[in-house]
């Protein structure tokens, strides 16, 4: 299968590069600095921002499948991940692409998750408003969509190894559960891709 990866040079985005390649896809990344992928095999490289409309279609342009592991960026960027979903959500639709699995997170709709701490629902969204806005309207933006979409809604994100064993509840993050690896979102996703679940799913992703 021909992938399109979006964020592939970030934490979670390298980690999924890995594990398409160990799978046997030939992956086509988009990257601000090319240079940091060079000597990959079976990888092309496109040089440029998920903001630039272009550079986001060359990207997609073939792919079976496209997979977004861009994460928000706060002040840097309010709106990228937003501005990002609009031009894949683009691009894809010229294409024909149908298949677009995107990390989103947990955080952002905790004020509806009855099962949360009561404080850390009001504290959160508060102390983290502009980046869980961008979260919630890429969101928006992708389901929108008449895309095979699914949105991955990982908890904290840790650097620890791929375990296999966390839990998956549609929606909000598994009760008690407050963090995840990100090797094990990128393990996650990657056999999402392969089975073709949750489409049109909102799994959240928790130990």
């Amino acid at each position: 299968m021909r992938v399109a990866l979006l964020g592939g040079t970030g934490r979670i985005g390298g980690l999924l590069m890995t594990g398409l390649l160990t799978a046997g896809h030939d992956v086509t990344v988009l990257a601000r600095d090319p240079a940091a992928l060079a000597g990959a095999s079976r990888v092309t490289v496109i040089g440029g921002s998920a903001t630039d409309a272009a550079a986001v279609q060359a990207t997609v342009d073939g792919a079976d499948a496209v997979l977004s592991a861009l994460g928000p960026r706060g002040a840097k960027a309010p709106a990228l991940l937003e501005t990002a979903a609009g031009h894949i959500a683009a691009a894809m639709a010229k294409t024909g692409a149908r298949r677009l699995i995107c990390v989103s997170a947990a955080g952002p709709f905790i004020a509806s998750d009855r099962d949360m701490n009561p404080l850390i629902r009001f504290v959160l969204p508060r102390v983290l408003a502009k980046p869980f806005a961008d979260v919630r309207a890429m969101e928006a933006t992708v389901s929108g969509t008449g895309l095979d979409w699914t949105l991955v809604r990982a908890s904290r994100l840790t650097d620890g190894p791929a375990t296999g064993r966390y839990r998956v509840r549609p929606e909000y993050a598994p009760a008690g559960g407050g963090k995840i690896s990100r090797a094990d979102v990128a393990q996650f996703i990657t056999a999402a891709l392969a089975e073709g679940s949750w489409v049109r799913g909102r799994p959240a992703l928790a130990y």
